[in-house]
């Protein structure tokens, strides 16, 4: 079944594609309002996905129901993310990065975001993709199955926008650090900001997006 979203179309003609997930609980309703504040140039022609997660049960909120790119039984960050479910929800998002392809855009003018959760599946899918998107944008989040990543990453020299809240009482700042070390040991060229935010986005950590979003689609 494919993933639902919501979109900010290009302004112009159609040349690039955002793909930006949620993190848990939330929806694509969520990030959506962002498009229209980053203000990216006209000519760029970069149009915004936001998918929708699954609504499925998860465990750490008592088995309650609501959007989620996977289960968590665990607040332990190594047990935190259940990979069978971020290998499901990375082959829906795959679905519709070769929707993009397929209406004609390269993949090296596709930006695959993720914010939390999103981030998670962000950054197990993009590197073990068959073709090499113009980068990746993890914000807040950390690393399901480390320990498989250099057999399993398809992509050298991917580039990585990362960004964490220094006081992140949800996902710590460690989590991104470790995340960030993985990716950098296996030869992606990831760039680290951080803020003194809690688990959430700010206007400056959003300029900054800005910025790399120019220079990864110009």
């Amino acid at each position: 079944m494919s993933l639902e979203f919501v979109e900010y179309p290009a302004q112009g003609e159609h040349k690039a594609t955002v793909i930006w997930l949620h993190g848990l609980g939330d929806s694509g309703d969520g990030f959506a309002p962002v498009a229209p504040q980053l203000a990216l140039p006209k000519e760029l022609g970069v149009r915004f996905v936001f998918p929708h997660a699954p609504v499925q049960p998860v465990t750490i909120n008592g088995g309650m129901a609501m959007r989620s790119w996977y289960d968590i039984k665990s607040m332990d960050l190594d047990k935190r993310a259940d990979e069978q479910g971020v290998r499901e929800s990375a082959a829906k998002v795959a679905a519709i990065i070769d929707q993009e392809i397929a209406k004609g855009i390269a993949p090296n003018k596709i930006i695959l975001a993720g914010f939390s959760q999103g981030g998670v599946v962000s950054l197990h899918l993009a590197p073990r993709l068959d073709y090499k998107l113009a980068g990746v944008m993890a914000l807040s989040t950390y690393m399901c199955v480390p320990a498989k990543f250099a057999d399993e990453a398809k992509q050298q020299g991917l580039n990585i926008f990362m960004a964490h809240g220094r006081f992140d009482d949800v996902v710590p700042h460690s989590a991104g650090r470790q995340a960030f070390d993985v990716l950098s040991a296996n030869n992606m060229e990831v760039s680290w900001q951080d803020y003194p935010m809690a688990h959430q986005v700010c206007g400056e950590e959003l300029m900054a997006i800005r910025e790399w979003l120019i220079a990864r689609l110009s």
